[in-house]
């Protein structure tokens, strides 16, 4: 059985705007990264997603997608918002890889999280009067950050993960590509 993330087709990756505005673009460059982790991660069922494919390292494309929402939740909820909350996965630093496991609702709970993430990160950026918006609370080693430098530190987030999923999905069924 196939993952909420099984049709690459269903929702296309659009490129962002060539002549867009700073926050257009930066939202565009974002979205683009996350529709990659997601057609990396289509069509492929729970085994498959859960999969440390490059042993001895802990990732896997289900681990990907728990810590990209764990990720959005820490800088955008708790850091920029400055709502408490707590983890999704667990304390631990590499809870959102080590708790990865080959179960179809662990992956629902997984693709849930991730969209409910992103979707609040797309509101408080739409929301957000300009791109220095201060966080409201200081990130413990960078101190008070911008949106800005958020925005492109995702993007960045992204792009590297993006990186581990282009190998990590070649290595399990030899798909290779955007």
């Amino acid at each position: 059985m196939t993952t909420p993330l099984a049709d690459s087709t269903a929702e296309p990756r659009i490129d962002p705007a060539p002549l867009g505005a700073e926050r257009e673009t930066l939202t565009g460059f974002l979205r683009w990264q996350r529709d990659t982790l997601r057609i990396k991660c289509a069509g492929l069922d729970a085994e498959q997603l859960a999969r440390r494919a490059v042993e001895p390292s802990g990732l896997s494309l289900l681990g990907l997608v728990r810590h990209a929402a764990e990720v959005e939740r820490s800088w955008f909820r708790e850091l920029m918002a400055g709502l408490d909350v707590a983890p999704l996965f667990g304390a631990d630093e590499d809870a959102d890889f080590d708790g990865a496991a080959a179960d179809p609702e662990q992956v629902a709970e997984a693709v849930a999280a991730w969209r409910d993430e992103m979707a609040f990160t797309d509101r408080f950026v739409a929301q957000a009067p300009d791109l220095d918006l201060a966080s409201a609370v200081a990130h413990p080693g960078l101190g008070v950050v911008s949106l800005r430098w958020v925005l492109v530190h995702m993007i960045e987030e992204y792009a590297r993960h993006v990186g581990h999923a282009d190998l990590l999905r070649e290595r399990i069924d030899g798909a290779v590509g955007e």
